[in-house]
């Protein structure tokens, strides 16, 4: 079997710039004329988001919180089974998960048995770092650390310290990346829209165009070639798809995981609508609202009327509803923005939505419903206003197994909750299902 490049970017720390010199290897190997598919490790929406602008495909998450390895391995290798190269972006430092190193990027790469090229932020250290080095390639003899890139290395001199201490260490460098101002990338929260991701082609051009200068990516891509897994695909038997499902999907609505969309088509056929463009609903069985920002479009979502009237009486006529983060605070009555001003939502529930003196609600979560388990991540600004009298089941618990006040929302038919729930398995995907009365046969 022939072998393909696959790799994971990890880093000692967050803010090392991992972000960057993965969105510029992603491009440099579609100029190179390899398909390419890029990964994100952890739960994180935004990332594959950039993956896309810069390869041409949208980066998949692998989370072992949420994800079973079978899972993991599963939807590894049917992602690249038609591609020529992958790259792995991973989360916060190498080592870092839920509990120590449970669910880290250091985890996944023992998991799918890939190489690590560290990214290291050399702004304000040389010959130091290599002790750095030195502790992470032997504190997991496990982790395979193919090389290290240098991030923001202004001169060969500088460089020439940090390549003696990988020379030391033992660790094969690849090269070095400037500093580039104009590549910095802000904040995630606070929102990068999928029209405002598309104006940073110009900076994964700029910062391909420096990897190519002071990395070698031919070597990169040869010490990182290894087999391609096998897979067997899984093909839904065709008795499943009894469903019609509508998903909310536009500038407003578009955080959902790729294998939750999977298995929304496993089960039926789907179709996509815009709560801010369209005045009606699809015809259909089910309706998905994934989170997003709708906090950026409150005015025309509250001119929408139509549209909104038209989810409020699919809701109290039976139908059901599947709603996360800014999916239910669209669901709620209102939705106050940072000013303070009101904006009318769905009326669905009767809670309030606000946007004023946010806090962030940030972790992993696992729902307990009776016997039966489902696995997410919340992370929001926003906070619910009136909420105490809104009916709610099962119990939550963060990654330490600690109840937290979060709470999955029902009325009727309709599901919501501020955590994006990972849905990317059939088996999964049944348990809410069962939840709202509706069954796949």
């Amino acid at each position: 079997m022939a072998k393909i490049p696959q790799f994971i970017i990890a880093a000692p720390t967050s803010n090392s710039g991992k972000t960057t010199i993965t969105l510029g290897l992603l491009r440099a190997m579609e100029n190179r004329g390899l398909a390419t598919q890029a990964f994100k490790v952890g739960p994180d929406y935004i990332d594959p988001k950039f993956h896309k602008v810069a390869c041409g495909h949208v980066g998949v998450n692998l989370d072992l919180f949420m994800m079973s390895k079978e899972d993991i391995h599963h939807t590894y290798a049917s992602f690249i089974a038609d591609k020529e190269a992958v790259c792995i972006e991973g989360v916060m430092g190498l080592f870092d998960g839920a509990k120590k190193s449970e669910g880290s990027t250091a985890a996944l790469s023992k998991v799918l048995k890939l190489p690590v090229i560290l990214v290291i932020d050399a702004k304000s250290v040389a010959y130091s770092v290599a002790p750095l080095l030195y502790g992470f390639k032997n504190f997991d003899p496990e982790i395979a650390i193919a090389g290290v890139i240098f991030n923001r290395v202004n001169t060969a001199s500088h460089y020439q310290f940090l390549k003696e201490a990988c020379e030391d260490v033992g660790i094969p460098s690849f090269g070095y990346v400037p500093f580039i101002k104009s590549c910095e990338i802000p904040s995630r929260h606070l929102g990068l829209s999928i029209e405002d991701m598309e104006g940073y082609n110009p900076m994964i051009d700029t910062m391909a165009t420096a990897i190519e200068k002071t990395v070698n990516i031919d070597l990169l891509l040869e010490l990182c070639s290894q087999e391609r897994p096998k897979t067997a695909i899984k093909i839904a038997e065709k008795s499943l798809k009894t469903l019609r499902i509508g998903i909310a999907k536009d500038a407003a609505f578009n955080f959902s995981y790729v294998q939750n969309i999977r298995a929304f088509k496993e089960i039926g056929d789907v179709v996509y609508f815009s709560p801010l463009e369209d005045t009606t609903l699809p015809d259909v069985d089910l309706l998905y609202f994934p989170g997003g920002y709708p906090e950026f479009y409150l005015e025309k979502i509250a001119s929408n009327k139509s549209m909104r009237t038209a989810v409020k009486s699919f809701a109290v006529n039976g139908g059901r509803i599947i709603a996360e983060c800014g999916g239910m605070m669209y669901l709620g009555s209102e939705i106050y923005d940072e000013n303070g001003r009101s904006f009318e939502m769905c009326g669905v529930f009767s809670f309030k939505a606000t946007m004023k003196k946010m806090k962030l609600a940030l972790g992993y979560r696992t729902i307990q419903l009776g016997e039966t388990v489902l696995k997410g991540h919340e992370f929001h600004y926003s906070m619910l206003l009136d909420n105490h009298k809104t009916p709610s089941i099962g119990k939550v618990f963060n990654a330490r197994e600690a109840q937290v006040p979060t709470k999955i929302y029902r009325t009727n038919n309709v599901w919501a909750t501020y955590i994006h729930c990972y849905l990317g398995t059939l088996e999964g995907l049944k348990i809410v299902l069962k939840e709202l009365d509706l069954k796949i046969t």
